[in-house]
């Protein structure tokens, strides 16, 4: 049974709880991550979370999202989904939005409530080596775009994103238009629970 952190507003943390019970009505707020990938030509991998999803299935997303395990740095669960969604098993992580916070609710009335830090995360140019290979109970279909373009047609309404994905896109685009050189935010900024 996997457990995900349960934080206080400070980003300590405050108990842990069943993931499969944890997503409800009252979503207490608990830790989370997101990463973005982006390879060194400056294409982004796009998901599709699988429909078997209880938080907006067959919506498309950023790279993955995730929860840190009890104790686990989340720098640690970040790599740790990376592999386990989509099989990628080296990139180079980059913290850049060390508090991101944000609630979100579905039509079925299912709260999303989350300290969630987001990293971007590098890997070589894809010429040689496999694709991703997704877990189909997490991950529906991957897309590598342009990630002018994905911006763009995601400012015009021409591509429909999960709502954390679109509150980030909207940070994110502030740290600058070449997600290549972004500068990495401070580890010190990270909320309390997530060093693990």
């Amino acid at each position: 049974m996997e457990s995900v952190v349960l934080v206080d507003e400070a980003g300590y943390a405050s108990g842990t709880a069943d993931k499969t019970a944890v997503h409800h009505a009252q979503t207490p707020l608990h830790l989370a991550f997101s990463c973005y990938l982006f390879t060194e030509a400056g294409q982004f991998l796009l998901t599709r979370r699988a429909e078997s999803k209880r938080t907006w299935p067959g919506v498309w997303t950023n790279t993955c999202c995730g929860h840190p395990l009890p104790g686990e740095p989340v720098s640690g669960g970040v790599l740790r989904r990376l592999r386990e969604e989509l099989g990628i098993s080296s990139a180079k992580l980059t913290l850049v939005l060390p508090r991101f916070r944000y609630q979100a609710r579905m039509a079925n009335g299912v709260l999303e409530n989350e300290l969630c830090p987001v990293y971007a995360a590098y890997t070589a140019d894809l010429m040689g080596q496999s694709p991703p290979d997704p877990d189909p109970a997490e991950v529906a279909d991957t897309r590598w775009v342009d990630w002018d373009e994905f911006c763009e047609a995601v400012r015009t309404g021409q591509q429909p994103i999960s709502p954390w994905c679109a509150m980030q896109l909207r940070e994110l685009t502030a740290l600058g238009p070449r997600p290549l050189d972004w500068v990495p935010a401070d580890a010190a900024d990270l909320p309390p629970a997530a060093l693990g």
